[in-house]
């Protein structure tokens, strides 16, 4: 029987709510077993990238990222961010450490080629995770804090969304490990009313998702954010969870198969 391992990503939002993080930390520390944690930080990018006189631009909810905001999020995600976490894990007994695609080549990556004549400017699509190397840290009782930055192996970072990089990290450890991954943002799952919590799809297959798409319940952020969740499932993850950040430990939410 293959070793159990918890996938958690993390959201923006409550990286930047102090209380929301420290719970869902407490909570990712009590996790059993082996853990990953993957983490945002986009809104703490565009308030720093405002501070400095950088706009932040945005097509379909991806960032457009020239010279000057790459330099901004290598800062705040690979930085300020992580190291944070890596602080707070610390505190309470995880022995944490921050990494970046870039460190020991973790996760590969090339520059998104124009889409529908949009450039985005530095950002990373994901070729392939390595699962042995992850494998190697977590053997020897280290928890990967991973940030949302990967490298095109020329010496170049790239901005890569953090949910794409939590599957893809999900499906390189589902040879070696039972995965289970967990998307925890700040709503209870997949709502068929975005304005109310209760609303909670419990199950969602790769049929319901097609549906659901048309008939406009699922869109926006959360189109890409499934597309990731079914794909890790396609490639031998266990199981996939999109919960509130602050029910990690329960595995509530929506459950995508």
């Amino acid at each position: 029987m293959k070793e159990k391992l918890t996938i958690i990503k993390v959201g923006g939002a409550v990286v930047e709510d102090e209380e929301q993080l420290q719970q869902l930390l407490n909570d990712f520390s009590a996790i059993d077993g082996a853990k990953v944690l993957v983490h945002g930080g986009g809104r703490r990018a565009t308030k720093i990238a405002s501070q400095l006189g950088i706009e932040t631009k945005m097509v379909d909810g991806r960032r457009i990222t020239d010279e000057q905001m790459l330099e901004v999020v290598t800062m705040v995600y690979g930085g300020l961010v992580n190291k944070h976490v890596v602080a707070l894990l610390q505190a309470i007994g995880v022995n944490a450490l921050g990494l970046t695609g870039a460190d020991m080549n973790v996760i590969r990556s090339h520059k998104r080629p124009l889409k529908n004549g949009i450039d985005y400017g530095y950002v990373g699509d994901v070729d392939r995770a390595d699962g042995d190397m992850l494998s190697k840290l977590i053997t020897v009782g280290v928890t990967p804090i991973i940030a949302p930055l990967t490298h095109d192996g020329k010496g170049h970072i790239l901005n890569t969304n953090a949910d794409t990089m939590a599957s893809e990290t999900a499906k390189a450890l589902a040879a070696l490990y039972d995965v289970t991954l967990i998307y925890a943002f700040e709503k209870p799952g997949v709502l068929r009313d975005a304005d109310d919590n209760t609303s909670i799809i419990p199950v969602i297959t790769r049929a319901d998702f097609e549906r659901y798409r048309l008939d406009g319940t699922i869109s926006g952020g959360m189109l890409p954010k499934i597309e990731n969740a079914l794909a890790a499932i396609d490639a031998g993850v266990s199981r996939v969870i999109i919960t509130l950040a602050t029910a990690i430990d329960g595995h509530h939410g929506t459950i995508i198969t």
